[in-house]
């Protein structure tokens, strides 16, 4: 018997709920798995939890599950169209995307070597902005909870494909898990789209063509789609999704200051509204302001200024509500001038590399568009220009909101007859700008008379109505920036600068490409908006020439297929099982499905550019001549796994029960090297049709090629790993995990269990996993 066949149970348990999905890490001890309820659990190879993901909403299946090679990001794939990518290390969503149809099957590709897709092109060093750009400062006053699934970081690790194939017939390929790196529609490409299911989608392991296995009509095909732009244009690929991925972590970031900036603004309202907004809402409008005026320049208090001077307000309770404020504002200065600004500079960084890829039209020309990459820098410049707008506009209301804080503590002490102390009284200048400041508390509601000329019967607008529309100290100034609307009190031109004077003076200015421009009745969300509409279209270009580069090569005919029924379920449809891997020492693409119940079909698709592709028929049931025992007789395929580039794992199971006889399943290791001598040898061409050049072999009849082990009761899921020599079974209705370790030394022997303890599974692990499954989690 070889070590790959040796196996020794580690453990059984049972589970709490059933278990959909099943994936090992290939090179950490973890286990991922998906239940019925929609949650993600991550477990160690000794039962113990690391993390449970919750579901994304009621009634969501779990899909796919795929680790990414090397790393601890799992990407999932649910049933209402979202696809997370999980971290089992710091326990968190890093990131997400949603789509509109079912998802079939979500995957991480292999890593892609750089240094093997370089060509004639060669990447900068990677983050190489970090030498020119600050780190932006993290955002405290942001609940990470808060975070929907669109506004996370972008994963790291080594550089590859997240592929989504979705039941629809769509797929779509990311890079990085940013840049869209083209689609695909499959039922473009069939016969019958009436009749069709998507199996699997797999990147070639040259990254420069797809396998799509797909029932059309009757028939099980697979499609191979080459694809020049992904051939030509990888190295440039990742340089554009590296950016892309800072690019949109940005957008998040921006996406999070503007939410810290909202809820600073707020707290600059709700102080307001304290005391000072209450009262300036109970007189008519205008009034507040006059009386303040007449307060300043003539030092005459009114009743009811004093009354809210004296009674409402005091000395003390001014000074509170001045500090709040003060701190308030301080936060929302700091948090344009600080986190917006440096990520609009980031921004404009990014975009300015992109804008020079797109001149190197001999590498990013089917990539980068010039036209547009300048245009959305031009949109960010102009969203530069409105956080510094909007960042003289807080100047502003900083220093006549302390301004009016000094003067009201001035004039309650003044008023009271107290000492007043000399850093309170105001300089000519600062008393200017006060009255300024009160004259401005109020400004004039907009006249519309000239919208309602000729309609006399308008009835104006009463006093109980106006207060519901008034400025609150005419703290709209900052306010309205922060609303999606067009602003109603414009920034004026300041008549020290210089350029705001020429480009008024000089209109041809505005419509110059050459100058990034300022629109001024635009608000800080509508500009920011504007942008990332411009920032989109940069990167329509990549998704689009990828896309409509997918030639197809080459159609496969595998094996006919029963019809489907018209309400035929999704399960049901499941006749196909299949598992792919990439052998990069024979520089081939290896494909294993089951054709029928019993029969299944192996491919080796050569990557040498012969274009030789190798297929083997195996089937469960013993040969003419074969001695099986009968127990091997009636067994049909449950599911199959590559465990790695010489060995198929299969999963069996009976299926018609013999009286007296439980129901039993195997567990199955097939050796590919010893039944290679049974392959036929087949060259790719615009249709192949295997089913009539190939001949079913017996795995019965393969010499040392079939390893059983039986497996008590019937099992539904299998997931092995050659890397971590485990393998795991889900039985009993998919309630009940096992876990075997694979390729037991000879020395081990004396441990390793024969197939009669297989059958006789310890009653102490049974036990154990009832136990442990009635404990709470946690």
């Amino acid at each position: 018997m070889s070590q790959t066949s040796s196996m020794k149970l580690l453990g059984a348990r049972n589970m709490s709920c059933i278990v959909e999905r099943m994936e090992w890490n290939n090179k950490m001890d973890l286990i991922a798995y998906g239940t019925e309820k929609g949650e993600v659990v991550i477990q160690r190879l000794n039962w113990q939890k690391i993390v449970t993901f919750p579901t994304p909403g009621e009634d969501v299946r779990v899909r796919s599950l795929s680790w990414q090679m090397d790393e601890t990001l799992l990407a999932v794939g649910y049933s209402n169209g979202k696809v997370a990518l999980l971290d089992a290390e710091s326990e968190t969503i890093i990131s997400g995307l949603i789509y509109e149809d079912d998802i079939k099957k979500v995957y991480f590709s292999k890593a892609i070597n750089a240094q093997e897709n370089l060509g004639t092109y060669t990447c900068n060093a990677k983050d190489k902005h970090r030498r020119f750009l600050p780190k932006l400062q993290p955002l405290t006053n942001i609940d990470p909870c808060l975070k929907t699934l669109d506004q996370k970081s972008f994963p790291k690790g080594s550089p590859c494909f997240l592929v989504v194939i979705m039941r629809s017939g769509k797929v779509h390929l990311l890079l990085l898990g940013a840049l869209q790196a083209g689609s695909i529609d499959l039922t473009q490409h069939i016969l019958h789209p009436e009749q069709f299911d998507v199996y699997d989608v797999r990147l070639n392991g040259d990254f420069n063509a797809i396998y799509a296995l797909l029932r059309d009509g009757q028939e099980l095909k697979m499609l191979h789609f080459h694809n020049q732009v992904l051939q030509e244009c990888m190295a440039p690929m990742l340089e554009l999704a590296t950016h892309c991925a800072h690019i949109l972590e940005t957008k998040n970031y921006i996406n999070d200051t503007q939410q810290c900036l909202t809820e600073a603004w707020e707290t600059v309202q709700l102080e307001m509204d304290n005391k000072l907004t209450k009262y300036a809402n109970s007189q008519p409008y205008g009034l507040i302001s006059a009386h303040f005026l007449e307060l300043h320049v003539f030092g005459f208090a009114t009743f009811e200024v004093e009354e809210f001077l004296f009674e409402t307000l005091s000395e003390k309770g001014f000074k509170k509500i001045a500090n709040s404020v003060d701190l308030s504002l301080s936060n929302l200065q700091s948090l344009v001038f600080k986190q917006l600004n440096g990520s609009a500079i980031n921004m404009f960084y990014f975009l300015n590399t992109i804008a020079g890829f797109g001149r190197m039209s001999h590498f990013f020309e089917s990539l980068i568009s010039p036209e547009v990459a300048n245009e959305a820098m031009r949109a960010c410049g102009a969203f530069v220009l409105k956080v510094h707008e909007l960042q003289r506009t807080i100047d502003t209301l900083v220093y006549d909101m302390k301004l009016f804080h000094a003067w009201m503590i001035f004039t309650i002490l003044r008023l009271s007859h107290q000492e007043i102390p000399d850093d309170l009284v105001l300089t000519e200048e600062e008393n200017i700008a006060m009255a300024d400041f009160l004259c401005a508390m109020e400004p004039e509601l907009e006249d519309r008379s000239d919208d309602d000329e000729g309609e006399d019967d308008v009835e104006p607008l009463s006093e109980v109505e106006l207060p519901q529309a008034r400025s609150k100290f005419n703290l709209e100034r900052v306010g309205q920036y922060l609303e999606n609307a067009y602003l109603s009190q414009p920034h004026t031109r300041d008549p020290s600068q210089l350029w705001e004077e020429m480009v008024a003076e000089n209109e041809c200015l505005n419509d110059c490409r050459l100058f990034v421009p300022h629109d001024k009745q635009l608000s800080l969300v509508q500009q920011r908006d504007k942008m990332f509409n411009a920032i989109d279209a940069v990167f329509h270009k990549p998704t689009e020439s990828i896309s409509g580069s997918f030639k197809l090569s080459s159609a496969v005919i595998c094996n006919d297929l029963p019809p489907m029924e018209p309400g035929e379920g999704l399960e049901d449809r499941e006749i196909v099982t299949c598992s792919y891997y990439v052998n990069e020492a024979a520089r081939s693409d290896m494909l294993a499905c089951t054709i029928s119940w019993q029969e299944a079909m192996i491919l080796e698709v050569s990557r040498a550019g012969d274009g030789l592709v190798r297929c083997m028929r195996i089937q469960l049931e013993p040969g003419l001549f074969s001695s099986a025992h009968e127990d091997f007789y009636n067994l049909r395929f449950v599911d199959l796994q590559f465990y790695n580039e010489s060995s198929l794992s299969i999963l069996a199971q009976s299926t018609s029960a013999v009286s007296g006889m439980r129901p039993h399943s195997f567990f199955i290791q097939f050796s590919l090297s010893a039944a290679r001598n049974q392959c036929t040898q087949h060259q790719m061409g615009p249709l192949v049709k295997l089913k009539e050049a190939t001949v079913t072999h017996s795995i019965h009849d393969v010499v040392d090629g079939a390893a059983f082990k039986g497996l008590d009761g019937l099992c539904d899921m299998l997931a092995v790993s050659g890397s971590r020599k485990v393998a795991t079974v889900l039985s009993d209705r998919k309630r009940k995990m096992t876990i075997f370790e694979m390729e037991i030394e000879e020395e081990e022997d004396d441990t390793e269990m024969s197939q009669a303890s297989f059958l006789e599974i310890s009653k102490e692990s049974v036990l154990a996993g009832v136990v442990d499954s009635e404990k709470p989690d946690g």
